[in-house]
């Protein structure tokens, strides 16, 4: 079987896939990506046996059809190098020998069979197909990804909670610190159903969605699910198991406001969170008289900083300890120049909101406050 492609195009497309690969396998064919000419297109896919992710691209030319496997890495390598030219595949698919001829020389390896590389998963009968604009899904990761969990004894909480109704769908992700509640009413479902997307695989959609208007789908069932977009596909399995009831957590009256400048609140907090304990990260905000006072110390080193910002403030005079880095986090995944601060009691989870939602959407972040010493 030959071949011919565009370097330049099948190393872009041969980058995009080897995200799935880990950097170590129980299996060997599985630091291979398996390659597939058929109809005047090449397929390349890879896999984790978890995740599978392929993508496809018409060839210049082929003489024949046929699969094989090769080790993701040596061609990735070996690709790197070449500039963009038409590069000529000469396969036997009996011996799985491999030559790559190039403007100035040739490469030559042994390829795995194809057979050997495990199949991607179905679905079930009972499968819900979504369709959804790219950027809905990439608004819904970039916004609750840096939220989720590494719990190996609550596993349901190392990924995005993706709940969906006829009207809407909400992206959650918690870390019983933290939560962010992103609702989209942009896009729906044609039933109520619900699956929990794991961190891996929303870190590849992180990183090949792109922003624009083009149509993605998701088909899923209660174990796997099969993203569509662009010139991607995605097959992953699901985390089983039951999300908590994230709305249960969000507390309703908070009569004490804070509205402040998004930017000038996170610089302060970066200032003083210096002067913290390393342990803890613990800053104190003490709100009164249109004024927020940041505080921090470590007493083991005798270090210690404040710093007051101009706010507009409507309650009682109180102060809350929150976690620094978490606090942080929370205003670098918000987009308003201004954030709003709704608080009841020292003792009650903040709901940080932006002062402006987007259009068709609603966010929502929470963070559990820490118990101040005084």
């Amino acid at each position: 079987m030959k071949f011919i492609v565009s370097s330049t195009g099948l190393y872009s497309h041969l980058q995009a896939v080897s995200r799935v690969i880990n950097s170590k396998n129980s299996l060997p064919i599985l630091d291979c990506v398996l390659m597939e000419v058929k109809e005047g297109k090449i397929t390349l896919t890879a896999s984790d046996s978890e995740s599978t992710l392929s993508t496809s691209f018409e060839v210049n030319d082929s003489d024949g059809e046929g699969r094989f496997a090769v080790s993701a890495k040596k061609f990735l390598d070996s690709l790197k190098e070449i500039p963009e030219q038409p590069i000529t595949f000469d396969v036997n698919t009996s011996s799985m020998e491999i030559t790559i001829y190039y403007q100035n020389g040739k490469y030559s390896l042994v390829g795995q069979n194809a057979e050997d590389f495990p199949l991607a998963p179905g679905l079930g009968e009972s499968a819900i197909h979504v369709e959804m604009e790219t950027k809905i899904l990439l608004n819904g990761i970039n916004r609750t990804l840096f939220a989720t969990a590494d719990d190996e004894l609550r596993p349901v909480m190392n990924g995005i909670y993706m709940d969906m109704t006829t009207t809407d769908i909400t992206f959650v992700a918690s870390d019983g610190h933290r939560l962010v509640r992103e609702k989209s009413t942009a896009a729906q479902a044609p039933a109520k159903a619900a699956f929990i997307l794991p961190k891996k695989p929303a870190n590849i959609l992180k990183a090949l969605v792109t922003k624009s208007e083009d149509k993605m789908t998701i088909d899923f069932d209660e174990k796997n699910a099969i993203i569509v977009f662009n010139e991607y596909k995605l097959i992953c399995r699901l985390i089983e198991g039951r999300y908590p009831n994230y709305n249960s957590v969000i507390p309703q009256n908070n009569p004490n406001k804070v509205r402040i400048d998004r930017q000038t609140l996170t610089s302060a907090l970066r200032r003083v969170s210096v002067f913290s304990s390393q342990a803890s990260s613990l800053i104190k905000l003490h709100l009164d008289n249109n004024l927020v006072q940041i505080s921090a110390q470590d007493i083991d080193f005798s270090t210690s900083a404040e710093e007051k910002l101009n706010c507009e403030y409507s309650g009682n005079p109180m102060s809350i300890g929150f976690k620094s880095t978490f606090l942080i986090d929370i205003l670098n995944n918000l987009a308003s120049d201004e954030v709003i601060i709704e608080l009841a009691d020292p003792s009650r989870a903040g709901v940080i909101l932006p002062s402006e939602q987007e259009e068709n959407d609603d966010v929502l972040m929470l963070l559990m406050p820490m118990m101040l010493n005084d």
